[in-house]
């Protein structure tokens, strides 16, 4: 006597044919989405207006847009506009990580004074910031050195200590610094304690861990909000123009002042934010990917 079954038999087909059984049996229906369509063919539209109207409509003016995007105070603007972001981005990008471990340090003291510093610094707008560095010699006319609150050493005017250059990279640090403080204590909270502990537990020192094993794991958490940060303060820059910097934005309104043409210089403004700002996505995807190693597949 045998335990098996013969296969079920299609009449219709004949007596070798299987007929499917369990998950063979189902028709598979693919899922349909028509509405998704209608919002592709929607957007295709729309896309496709905004384009025909870019090249037809003459308001444009592409003949002043291409004699202007290359010139040679354009290309000095956007030079200065990118020292003023590198400059910014290195010096708040030290001091809030200086900042992030006061405020995780085991001192009151150090809490204290760094929480002051991150919450003065995020509540005064950027722009009164800046105008404050740059009438420094108005508040202060000389700044001495000597006993606190008795005579004084010796002293030096103000006047020529902080000029509009170096106003705007103070002032662009010492704001961007605070919003880098969050970023890198957050980064460095998402690592585990166990990190540190297990690295504690084998006798390696403090600022090795810190160097070694905390912020290589921290940089996956920092590196996107930091990549946001310095973008924002890449197109931020534009506010120093309060400050007649001929930085990129200010060098297009001095050009447009004079030759009325605006739209077309708004657009070589826009076109390099825009050009420039790929730039920084490119190279934030490869640095992301670098401290990715090991824990994405």
């Amino acid at each position: 006597m045998s335990l098996t079954s013969d296969p079920p038999i299609d009449k219709a087909t004949g007596p070798y044919t299987t007929v499917p059984t369990g998950h063979d049996a189902l028709t598979v229906v693919p899922v349909r989405h028509p509405w998704r369509w209608v919002a592709v063919a929607a957007t295709a539209v729309v896309l496709a207006q905004f384009l025909h109207g870019l090249i037809t409509n003459p308001g444009w003016e592409w003949d002043v847009f291409a004699q202007f995007f290359t010139a040679g105070t354009i290309l000095m603007a956007v030079w200065v506009t990118l020292q003023l972001t590198l400059y910014g981005t290195v010096l708040g990008f030290a001091l809030g990580i200086v900042l992030a471990f006061m405020r995780l340090s085991g001192s009151p003291f150090l809490r204290v004074v760094a929480h002051a510093y991150i919450w003065a610094f995020r509540s005064i707008p950027l722009i009164v910031q800046l105008l404050f560095w740059f009438n420094l010699a108005y508040l202060y006319k000389e700044l001495r050195f000597g006993i606190p609150f008795g005579p004084g050493f010796f002293s030096f005017d103000t006047m020529n200590l902080v000029g509009a250059m170096s106003a705007a990279v103070l002032g662009l640090a010492l704001h961007q610094a605070a919003y880098a403080a969050e970023i890198v204590r957050g980064g460095v909270l998402a690592v585990d304690d166990g990190q540190s502990e297990a690295a504690a537990a084998l006798g390696i020192p403090r600022h090795r861990q810190l160097r070694r094993i905390v912020l290589p794991q921290a940089m996956r958490s920092i590196l996107p909000n930091a990549a946001n940060e310095i973008i924002s303060l890449f197109k931020g820059t534009s506010i120093v123009s309060v400050m007649a910097i001929g930085e990129l934005f200010y060098q297009v309104q001095v050009v447009y002042g004079r030759n009325g043409r605006v739209v077309p210089l708004l657009m070589v403004a826009t076109v390099w934010y825009i050009l420039l700002t790929i730039v920084l996505s490119v190279l934030q995807h490869y640095v992301e990917r670098h401290y990715a190693k090991g824990a994405a597949r």
